[in-house]
């Protein structure tokens, strides 16, 4: 009786979650197909100015003793016009960092470099906060922003300044990320090749067919004059660049993005650490859908640019299917016990679920678009394609808080300066201790392993290996977490700190 009366709505909810899930996967297959149309990757280059605007450059910093010293040199060695670059280390740290930002400030001061260490009594707002109070004292026409996670190269301002300067109508130029230690575990090459994916395909698409995309935080340079015009920096989001790149959008300015311009950075190697990283975009892209999703559909602008926006948007929300698939196949299994016909024609629609197959093809022609050997890769980006549904859950949590509402914490990604497989970095600072969450992604991957068995017993093979592959994401999740923490437990009874704490190595 209970699976009679179940039928009909859960039929409904697979069908429009299968639908839902379908829009994202032609969405990927659009945004391959343009990028792939796209052979340049960055706006034509333009003349040199003839007059070179100031530049302020921003570098956001809190309890970064690891990477803020080196940061601060590669800053300090930008070629740019002389007298028209200042640097502003906003620097908000609450422990030692502070002083090691002190004297490498100092340093460079005393060798002739405009540089200055903005410290904040309270660090309201957080990275927004620190940025908004820095605006306030900024001299550039154009501010540029890097995290303390980045290395740029000496010529990262000459390769994009030109972008804006012959643009007047440009809000900002982003440059596209690039990777310090993209070899040093399974884990940060899992990152890359996300990353990777991100950039040569969704931003050089997005960009190159005139739809709104992102500024990622760091590694571009803003006009100040379309910050301010566009409200500034806020912290009432988790993803406050987000947030500032479709209110520019909104208030008619457009954006470049300069993909063959590549500025590195170190990827997190804790997994708890990139768990936290993940949660925080997700949230903050669901609360910036909430805020700026129905002043998209009552701007004038086009039917396509209000659908990509969406997407965009939205795009954290595959991950919510996905866990309402978890809950689903069981019920499935369940009324249309004694139905084999319904039973072949539901397992066999999930073959048209286009995010199994097109994330691959992103990511694929990502790094062929890069340059990268991607017949080599195809394994890894396999494994990538399991991997992310391992946060199914963390992206479920970070939609329920979104949706709560309340007051965000932002919540920094702790860096190592971790270059090479192999290197010791449990037992420095800034460890994150453990989530319960875990207990979560157990549960879970119980019911999804529980799924495959009773899929396999019914014949059903499309669920069933579509519950596998939760299965062995969330397995991938929780074991990576539980080996981490017992390394770093270890790490404590051990010591609390590695025997020679140093900080980041100077930039090459």
């Amino acid at each position: 009786m209970l699976a009679d009366l179940l039928f009909v709505p859960v039929l409904v909810a697979y069908l429009l979650i299968l639908g839902v899930l379908a829009a994202f996967g032609v969405n990927f297959f659009y945004l391959v197909a343009v990028a792939v149309r796209t052979r340049r990757q960055r706006p034509s280059a333009p003349p040199l100015p003839l007059h070179w605007p100031r530049v302020t450059v921003q570098l956001p910093v809190y309890n970064e003793f690891y990477v803020a010293r080196r940061l601060i040199d590669a800053v300090a060695a930008l070629d740019y016009p002389a007298g028209l670059l200042d640097i502003q280390v906003l620097d908000d740290s609450s422990d030692d960092t502070a002083e090691l930002v002190a004297d490498a400030v100092e340093a460079w001061r005393l060798r002739g470099v405009d540089i200055s260490h903005v410290r904040r009594d309270r660090r309201e707002g957080y990275k927004a906060g620190a940025l908004r109070h820095g605006l306030e004292q900024a001299r550039g026409e154009l501010v540029a922003i890097l995290d303390a996670d980045f290395l740029p190269a000496p010529d990262f301002l000459v390769a994009l300044v030109p972008t804006l300067v012959a643009d007047p109508g440009l809000a900002f130029v982003q440059a596209r990320w690039g990777h310090i230690n993209r070899e040093s575990s399974l884990l940060t090459r899992l990152q890359a090749l996300a990353i990777d994916g991100h950039f040569a395909i969704e931003q050089t698409a997005r960009w190159s067919s005139g739809k709104w995309f992102n500024f990622n935080g760091t590694a571009g340079v803003w006009r100040r004059a379309a910050l301010l015009d566009a409200g500034g920096w806020r912290d009432d989001t988790l993803t406050e660049d987000l947030d500032v790149s479709y209110r520019a959008f909104l208030a008619g300015w457009r954006a470049a993005y300069a993909g063959d311009v590549v500025a590195p950075a170190e990827l997190p190697v804790s997994y708890s650490a990139y768990r936290r990283q993940q949660h925080r975009w997700a949230r903050g892209s669901f609360e910036c859908a909430v805020k700026h999703l129905p002043a998209v559909w009552r701007s004038p602008a086009s039917l396509g640019r209000k659908l990509s926006a969406t997407m965009h948007l939205a795009g954290y929300g595959i991950h919510l299917l996905m866990l309402s698939l978890t809950v689903l196949y069981p019920l499935i299994l369940l009324v249309s016990h004694g139905r084999r016909e319904v039973l072949a024609v539901l397992g066999a629609m999930g073959v048209f679920n286009l995010t199994t197959v097109a994330p691959t093809l992103l990511f694929t022609v990502a790094q062929r678009r890069i340059g990268r050997p991607w017949l080599r890769q195809l394994p890894l980006i396999l494994l990538l394609s399991v991997f992310g549904s391992g946060l199914m859950v963390n992206t479920g949590r970070a939609a329920w808080q979104a949706l709560r509402g309340g007051r965000s914490v932002f919540e920094r990604t702790p860096k190592f300066d971790v270059r090479e497989g192999g290197e010791r970095w449990h037992r420095k600072r800034y460890q994150i201790g453990s989530d319960r969450i875990v207990l979560v992604e157990t549960a879970v991957m119980a019911l999804n392993a529980l799924t495959v068995v009773v899929a396999v017993r019914d014949g059903v093979w499309a669920i069933a290996a579509y519950a596998a592959i939760f299965t062995a994401g969330l397995a991938g999740s929780v074991g990576v977490t539980v080996y981490q923490d017992t390394l770093r437990a270890l790490a404590r009874r051990g010591g609390a700190r590695s025997p020679v704490e140093a900080p980041g190595r100077a930039a090459a």
